[in-house]
């Protein structure tokens, strides 16, 4: 009774809210709820019972709870939302932008389904049964059955609670390179304080002695979100970030870990048991698997509808990674990680999804629009696409070897391959601070032990033929390639990817417009020029190609995928396009060659010379 006073005060309040968000195509579609709007209509036969009460009694992190629901005036437009923590009322705010009138109720769902969802009925009997799955994030939840549909809704019913048995459980590692070739990052996710638990990491050689090693732990409030709904009705308390360094790892060997705390009681949490293999020496000659793609966003397995159609392909990019897991050695996640746009609940989400790749081995990811640009924070395009983030969450949930993680460029060796990941969200142009660490990884790249070089950016800085670039008629970002192809030449780039345009496509070796070979399969000795290739189709919304034909354009698909490289040997590569749905390989080439082909002489990528004896 006292939770229904509650409601009854704070939603009379939002009666008084007329703020609408605007609705844009593509935005996150959490925004198209306007809980804002709720009115009471609690009906004393209408109910909503969840069960079990309690998940992860065996240590789970995910789980799975059955909804009995039922109300008099049943709609096809009557929803669900999944609200935690449980009390989803309790909390206002005050409005960040122009688009918001105050009075605002913070109280966005997670994620939300429609009550005839699985059930055909509904709209004649007025009860219904949902299964919906939840991941553990640190707070209880609670299920709101709303009529009037997203855009008007009214709340006729509140469940009881369910919690997992140890909300603050660590969750969802996440691997990545450290900033010596020999050591392994370690990110996870936690409800404990620095003040209740020690973070540490245990961990070995398998079948070796265990060691334990500090995590270092970081978290943020709603004042470090730059604007709304991040700081208004996408808030959501992020609980707390750990990172650990596994250091002076052997090379290639397999090492086991688990993540976990201390409590000051002497006791131990601990997660289950987790596996990687340490990377190859820089130079390496061996067996090297990297595969890359951008844009692959989060999506429900519940069949919620938190993001039906907006990331239809990213179940099929993670689910397939998984299958191919043991033939992969790194991946690179270029940007656009999870399109939370603000929402902060989807990044545990995310990190829930990828856990089976990201906890074997290295996910390394880039910075796109959606997790850093927002007006007058610094980033170079001064759009809103990251719902007010600001690049706060990309920055701290996952960890990179930046030297400083607000600015997210950085490079990174393993094996006989250099990458180097720049960040399209800052100024990359000659003179800037980005350039010159552009130039300096390029430019360092020992071409006899690490004869690969990778290029790596969101935004498209090379070549595509996405609709808006060829309209723009630049087939690219504006000022991007007319910066960066003299570097790209100049150290002779193999190849170049981008994420943002959100298909596939393939270029031949190309400089200043000009394909510098005309092979398309079988590329043997000096390549003179970059293959650029676009692999935005992790999950995103696909982007349709214009029906220009340009001479550079070797391969395109409108479908979702993502590329893997082979490096057999300092001499041979093998490129893979595969797709999402089947893992078929819809596109590729090889490239042999041997180490004198990178040194020989290219278009403006000459080393003077002399006559002198």
């Amino acid at each position: 009774m006292e939770k229904i006073w509650r409601l009854i005060w704070l939603l009379s309040f939002a009666e008084f809210v007329s703020f609408c968000q605007a609705r844009v195509p593509g935005e996150q579609p959490l925004s198209n709820i306007a809980i804002h709007r709720t009115t009471l209509a609690l009906h004393e036969s209408a109910y909503i019972k969840a069960f079990p009460l309690v998940l992860g009694l065996k240590g789970e992190n995910s789980g799975w709870v059955t909804l009995k629901f039922s109300q008099p005036n049943p709609s096809s437009d009557d929803w669900i939302g999944v609200f935690s923590p449980s009390n989803f009322s309790a909390t206002t705010c005050e409005p960040e932008n122009t688009k918001d009138k105050p009075p605002l109720l913070c109280t966005a769902p997670i994620k939300y389904q429609y009550a005839n969802y699985s059930n055909p009925s509904y709209t004649s009997t007025g009860n219904g049964i949902l299964k919906l799955q939840l991941i553990n994030q640190r707070a209880d939840f609670s299920f709101a059955l709303f009529s009037g549909g997203i855009s008007n809704p009214k709340l006729v019913a509140v469940s009881n609670t369910v919690t997992y048995a140890n909300p603050k459980a660590p969750v969802y590692p996440r691997l990545a390179q450290g900033k010596a070739w020999n050591e392994m990052a370690v990110t996870w996710t936690s409800g404990y304080d620095i003040i209740e638990a020690v973070p540490l990491v245990e961990w070995g050689p398998e079948g070796g002695a265990r060691m334990q090693s500090p995590a270092g732990t970081l978290t943020f409030s709603r004042s470090s979100m730059c604007g709304s709904p991040a700081r208004t009705v996408g808030w959501r308390d992020p609980g707390f970030i750990h990172t650990s360094f596994l250091k002076e790892l052997w090379p290639n060997s397999m090492y086991s870990y688990r993540v976990g705390h201390r409590l000051f009681n002497g006791s131990y949490v601990w997660s289950q048991v987790y596996h990687f293999r340490a990377s190859p020496y820089p130079g390496q000659n061996s067996l090297q698997r990297i595969v890359i793609f951008g844009d692959m966003g989060k999506a429900e397995r519940d069949g919620s509808n938190e993001y039906n159609n907006y990331q239809p392909g990213s179940l099929n990019t993670t689910d397939q990674l998984i299958k191919d897991l043991n033939d992969i050695d790194i991946v690179f996640h270029i940007g656009d990680i999870c399109y939370a746009n603000g929402y902060i609940s989807q990044w545990d989400q995310f990190t829930s999804q990828v856990e089976p790749i990201a906890s074997t081995v290295p996910y390394m990811i880039a910075s796109g629009n959606h997790e850093r640009d927002w007006p007058g924070t610094g980033s170079f395009y001064t759009n809103m696409d990251s719902g007010g983030e600001c690049g706060v969450l990309a920055e701290t949930m996952f960890y990179v070897p930046a030297e400083n993680r607000e600015k997210f460029w950085y490079s990174t060796d393993y094996g006989m391959f250099r990458f180097c990941i720049a960040d399209t969200e800052q100024d990359w142009r000659p003179g800037t601070e980005q350039y010159k660490f552009i130039e300096h990884c390029l430019a360092t790249a020992d071409r006899q032990k690490q004869p690969w070089l990778i290029f790596m950016a969101h935004r498209v800085l090379g070549y595509s033929s996405g609709t808006w670039y060829a309209e723009e008629g630049s087939f690219a970002e504006p000022m991007g390639r007319e910066s960066l192809q003299s570097l790209w030449q100049k150290y002779k780039v193999d190849l170049a990817f981008y994420g943002h345009v959100h298909n596939y496509e393939r270029t031949c070796p190309v400089y200043e417009n000009i394909c510098m070979s005309q092979e398309k399969s079988h590329y043997t000795g000096p390549l003179n020029g970059t293959i650029h290739v676009v692999a935005g189709g992790g999950g995103a919304d696909l982007a349709q190609f214009t029906s220009l034909q340009t001479s550079w354009s070797l391969f395109r698909d409108y479908d979702f995928g993502f590329v893997k490289l082979t490096a057999f040997s300092h001499s041979s590569l093998l490129f893979e396009y595969k797709r999402s749905s089947n893992g078929k390989v819809y596109d590729s080439f090889t490239i042999n060659r041997d180490y004198r082909d990178i040194l020989a002489c290219a278009t403006d990528s000459c080393q003077p010379t002399t006559m002198a004896s």
